[in-house]
């Protein structure tokens, strides 16, 4: 727990929406009744909710841009950095699994995967990358990366099948899951945050990267603001057109995907950063300044309160949220305007801590 002096203030805001944006997503008052963008596609395309993880690991590369460049100035070489940062990277794995075990514990039926696993490994990956290669190699690793993720889910055949498949658990992907994944798998034969899909996800940190080292050029402010959001820009229409052949998938994490969702980070970012840290307008995006400023420790908080706001926890036989759905929906309001509101209260919950910390300038780092 430390005292953190002067921060990039978009780059919290932007970080901060993207949590809260975590919650909303992840905690609706009934899982039944979601409205359309709050959920995840079933497998191709592209809803709100698909765009949020991708944000977050783009922001985690722009940070590592921003805080190693630094140390690298400072003369720290690389190998001295090398434990505090897997002991960061281990530290944020064992959340999530800690997320994974509670409430019951139940190691028999484990799953060793998930949001902050997926984090952990590409805060580690692109650290690590980000010590030992300049901004040209780590451009055309990024490009390698996505070509060759490409070529193996479009041009290998799928096992058993004898054909290139791109199906939900009928894919490369799933194949290699099956075979090497231990412990369950969120969708029994097919995971989300899979083995081989780390390749492309660590791609989305390498483009927050890049953006990073453009925030730190000799540029102006306002070059570095145009700069974000025409590469941002170019990014997603790339992306588009390469999902034509190679749809844009979150559960498969493909190519498509890392451009369309970095290319619409990068328009987010040089938006913030135009807005608040150039035109000084902090009142509107001071809620996710509040929440980007612990922001794994909220996401972390908020899975230990929904022990209580959701199905864990039911006091009298029904859970708070049912009780909540149940009374809104009897009085008239649609059960997904309902299901909405109630995550908001829940979101108002976990600002109260958040703001806090902020206030007493506190910052809890993972």
């Amino acid at each position: 727990m430390t005292n953190q002096p002067h921060r990039l203030i978009s780059l919290d805001a932007l970080r901060g929406f993207t949590i809260a944006a975590m919650i909303i997503v992840n905690y609706p008052g009934s899982e039944d009744h979601v409205f359309f963008t709050l959920r995840h596609t079933i497998w191709n395309g592209l809803s709100f909710t698909d765009q949020v993880a991708p944000f977050f690991l783009f922001i985690i590369g722009v940070s590592i841009s921003l805080a190693y460049s630094r140390r690298l100035k400072e003369k720290i070489p690389p190998s001295a950095m090398y434990r505090k940062i897997v002991w960061r990277a281990l530290k944020i794995y064992a959340i999530g699994m800690f997320l994974n075990l509670q409430p019951h514990f139940d190691f028999h039926t484990i799953r060793w995967t998930g949001t902050l696993q997926r984090i952990a490994f590409v805060f580690l990956i692109c650290s690590l990358i980000y010590l030992h290669t300049t901004w040209r190699q780590q451009a055309w690793l990024a490009a390698i990366l996505l070509v060759g993720y490409w070529l193996m889910l479009t041009l290998i055949p799928m096992p058993g099948v004898g054909k290139v498949m791109l199906e939900p658990g009928v894919n490369i992907v799933a194949w290699f899951d099956n075979l090497y994944l231990p412990g369950r798998m969120w969708r029994v034969t097919w995971d989300p945050e899979s083995i081989l899909t780390t390749i492309t996800s660590v791609v989305s940190g390498l483009t927050g990267m890049l953006a990073g080292t453009w925030m730190l050029s000799d540029r102006s402010p306002n070059e570095k603001a145009n700069g974000l959001m025409t590469a941002g820009a170019f990014s997603a229409i790339l992306g588009y057109f390469w999902g034509l052949t190679f749809p844009v998938n979150e559960n498969l994490w493909t190519s498509s995907f890392v451009l369309v969702t970095s290319g619409f980070a990068a328009i987010l970012f040089g938006a913030f950063y135009f807005l608040v840290d150039i035109k000084g307008y902090t009142r509107g995006t001071l809620p996710g300044i509040v929440f980007g400023a612990n922001a794994i420790f909220i996401y972390f908080f908020a899975d230990i309160w929904a022990l209580i706001f959701y199905d864990e926890w039911k006091p009298g036989g029904m859970a708070l949220n049912d009780r909540f759905m149940l009374a809104l929906t009897h009085a008239g309001i649609s059960a997904e305007l309902a299901s909405l509101l109630y995550v908001l209260i829940f979101l108002v919950v976990n600002f109260i801590p958040a703001w806090f910390l902020y206030k007493k300038r506190i910052f809890i780092k993972v």
